[in-house]
């Protein structure tokens, strides 16, 4: 694809993103913490949810050390409500790793931080020339065929979550579309992770929120597999956060 027609699409993405991208508050800022919170958050968890969580967590936690100072326990506190738990104790590891031994030039050597996320953080908050590839961009990358640079990289995110839908993509509002080869073509729904309800993801929300709350859970395979990730501590008949 001759490099000049690949600037004019990256152009033409980066025009409608002026009028069209989300508006996200971490997307103002540069500092490696604060994105890297956002992009944990945002794992399995639509934007809408964690925008509110995000800015109760910078206010409660500004900084690395403040994070990596904080109890485990307060951190699993406040992490509910997201899912995915593990995710809040790789997150303070992360912090206290950082606060000991600095940023890592490959920052998937943190815990609980991939490829994914280790780009978005090395792109949004050190400037780093590389695109972090999550399922909206690598959508619009594969549909298109084309490729795209790091500046194109929020671009590609909002493109793909608002108008490159992954069943029924939006066409006809899509700044690609006259050069796309998809344009028009439906697509088979992709394959989803099984209902919460009912599930042993659920049981062990459960066996956590009481934890928290102080009583006694009632499901002992759930707390053992609690215990197993390290959200919670088993002394004898006694169950509770980590210190």
């Amino acid at each position: 694809m001759p490099a000049r027609y690949v600037d004019a699409v990256e152009d033409l993405l980066l025009a409608w993103s002026a009028g069209h991208g989300r508006d996200l508050p971490w997307r103002t800022l540069r500092d490696p913490y604060a994105i890297l919170v956002s992009e944990v958050m945002s794992q399995q968890t639509q934007v809408e949810r964690v925008v509110p969580r995000w800015q109760r967590w910078l206010e409660r936690w500004p900084t690395v050390e403040a994070l990596a100072a904080a109890p485990a326990a307060d951190v699993i506190r406040e992490w509910q409500g997201l899912g995915y738990n593990r995710r809040a104790l790789a997150l303070h590891r992360a912090a206290q790793q950082i606060v000991a031994h600095g940023w890592p030039n490959d920052l998937t050597d943190l815990p609980g931080v991939g490829r994914y996320t280790a780009d978005a953080v090395a792109c949004f908050a050190l400037g780093r020339g590389v695109l972090p590839v999550d399922v909206n961009v690598r959508r619009v990358c594969e549909r298109t065929g084309g490729s795209f640079s790091a500046a194109a990289a929020q671009a590609l995110m909002d493109l793909g979550k608002t108008v490159c839908l992954a069943r029924i993509p939006r066409c006809g509002a899509c700044p690609l579309a006259s050069g796309c080869p998809a344009r028009g073509r439906r697509f088979e729904p992709v394959r989803r992770q099984g209902p919460f309800e009912g599930s042993f993801r659920q049981r062990r929300a459960t066996a956590l929120r009481a934890v928290v709350a102080g009583t006694e859970p009632q499901d002992a395979e759930a707390v053992a597999s609690l215990a197993r990730d390290g959200l919670v501590r088993v002394d004898g008949e006694a169950v509770s956060l980590p210190e």
